[in-house]
C-alpha cells in the first residue's frame, strides 16, 4: 500500500513523540517557525479512545488534535489488545491522521505495567498482533521501539517486526535498562538496517519497497541527524530533546542559531507558545505542563534565572505572558547574536 511514507526525502527529518511535550500548541509552533518532514503527536492510550467516559474522551481527542499545516501527521497510540488497537486505528483514521505509529518502547513503569510500552519487546506475538489490528483502518503503520529490553536484543526483535511490514521502524538506540543513560548506539541502527535488507530485499532489487529504517537518540541538530543518517544508512531520524526551546530546530541554520542565542527572538516565541496553549489546551491540559518549557526558553543570559523563577510561580498563561511582557523590553537590550554564542554557555 502506497502511503506518505514514499514520498518523504532521504534522509528525512521528522519530530519525535514526547508526552507531555510535543502537544497540539508545541507541534503548530514548530510548523510555523520551520517544519519537519513528518510530525507525530503525544502517545494516547488506545485503551482510553474505547473506553473512557465523555470527559475523558474529551481530554484525549485533545492530544489528537491537529491542523493541516502539521502535514504529514501521526498520531502515536499504545495499547496491549488488539481489538483496542484496531478501534483506536479506525477513530485516527477518521479525523484525518496521515498514519498510526504504536509505540512499543515506552519505559514508563505504569504503561509497562499494562502490558505496552517497551514491555511488548518481551511479548513479540502480540507485538505483531498489534501491527495487523492497526493495518485494519486502512492507515500506514509505523512502530517506534528500541533495541532490546534488558540487553541488545536487535537480532530477534527487529526480525518480528519487520515480519508484519509495517511502514516504518522507528529505533531509539538504547535498550529499555538503559533509558537515556548512557549514549545511544547508532551503530545498532546500521545494523538494523542491514537486517531489514537481507529480509526484504535480499536480491537487491532497486525498484522493492521497503519498511523505512528511522533511527532516534543524543542527535544535537538537523546537521548531526543528516551525518547519523549518512553513517548509518537510515532512512530518517527522529529528533525529540533538541526541540525544547527550540521551533527553529528544523528551519535553516541561522534560524537555529537566532533559537539558541537570541534572548529576544526566544521570548517571542515562547509569548506564541503561551497563546496558543492557552487557545488550544487551556480546558483539558493541566498548566503545569507548560512550564516544562521555561528553561529552555529562558536561560544562557544576565537575569534569566531571575525570570524563570518569576514565570515558574505564575498560575495561568495569562499570569506568564504578563511577566514575559514586563521583561520583554530588558531582554531586547542584549548583545547581538555572536556575542550570545561565543558567551552563551556561561550564562544562567
Amino acid at each position: 500500500m502506497e502511503s506518505f511514507w514514499d514520498g518523504l526525502p532521504r534522509p528525512f527529518f521528522a519530530l519525535a513523540p514526547l508526552e507531555d511535550v510535543t502537544d497540539a500548541a508545541f507541534r503548530r509552533l514548530i510548523a510555523r517557525y520551520g517544519k519537519p518532514d513528518v510530525m507525530f503527536t503525544e502517545f494516547t492510550s488506545a485503551d482510553g479512545l474505547v473506553l473512557a467516559d465523555e470527559k475523558g474522551q474529551k481530554k484525549l481527542r485533545r492530544k489528537l488534535l491537529y491542523s493541516e499545516a502539521e502535514r504529514p501527521i501521526v498520531a502515536q497510540i499504545f495499547s496491549s489488545i488488539p481489538e483496542h488497537i484496531e478501534t483506536a486505528s479506525r477513530m485516527v483514521a477518521e479525523l484525518g491522521f496521515d498514519g498510526i505509529d504504536i509505540n512499543m518502547g515506552c519505559p514508563d513503569r505504569a504503561v509497562e505495567k499494562g502490558g505496552c510500552g517497551a514491555a511488548l519487546i518481551k511479548n513479540p506475538k502480540l507485538a505483531r498482533e498489534l501491527v495487523r489490528a492497526a493495518k485494519r483502518s486502512g492507515l500506514p503503520v509505523s512502530v517506534k521501539t528500541r533495541i532490546g529490553y534488558a540487553k541488545d536484543e536487535l537480532e530477534s526483535w527487529l526480525p518480528e517486526l519487520l515480519a508484519e511490514e509495517p511502514a516504518a521502524i522507528t529505533l531509539h538506540a538504547r535498550t529499555r535498562k538503559e533509558m537515556s543513560d548512557v549514549p545511544a548506539r547508532w551503530e545498532r541502527v546500521k545494523r538494523a538496517v542491514e537486517i531489514r535488507d537481507s529480509i526484504q530485499n535480499p536480491r537487491g532489487d532497486a525498484s522493492w519497497v521497503r519498511t523505512l529504517i528511522v533511527g532516534n537518540g543524543d542527535t544535537a541538530d538537523i546537521a548531526d541527524a543528516r551525518k547519523k543518517a549518512e553513517g548509518t544508512g537510515c532512512d530518517g531520524v527522529l529528533l525529540g530533546r533538541a526541540v525544547f526551546g527550540n521551533p527553529w530546530l528544523f528551519a535553516s541554520p541561522h534560524n537555529d542559531i537566532v533559537s539558541r542565542y537570541a534572548p529576544l527572538a526566544r521570548v517571542e516565541a515562547l509569548l506564541e507558545h503561551l497563546a496558543l496553549f492557552a487557545e488550544l489546551l487551556a480546558d483539558t491540559t493541566p498548566y503545569a505542563s507548560m512550564k516544562k518549557h521555561f528553561k529552555a526558553y529562558v536561560s544562557r543570559w544576565e537575569g534569566a534565572k531571575e525570570l524563570r523563577a518569576r514565570l515558574m510561580n505564575t498560575r495561568s498563561c495569562a499570569e506568564a505572558e504578563e511577566v514575559v511582557g514586563a521583561a520583554r523590553g530588558m531582554v531586547s537590550m542584549f548583545p547581538d547574536l555572536a556575542s550570545y554564542a561565543r558567551e552563551g554557555e556561561k550564562r544562567d
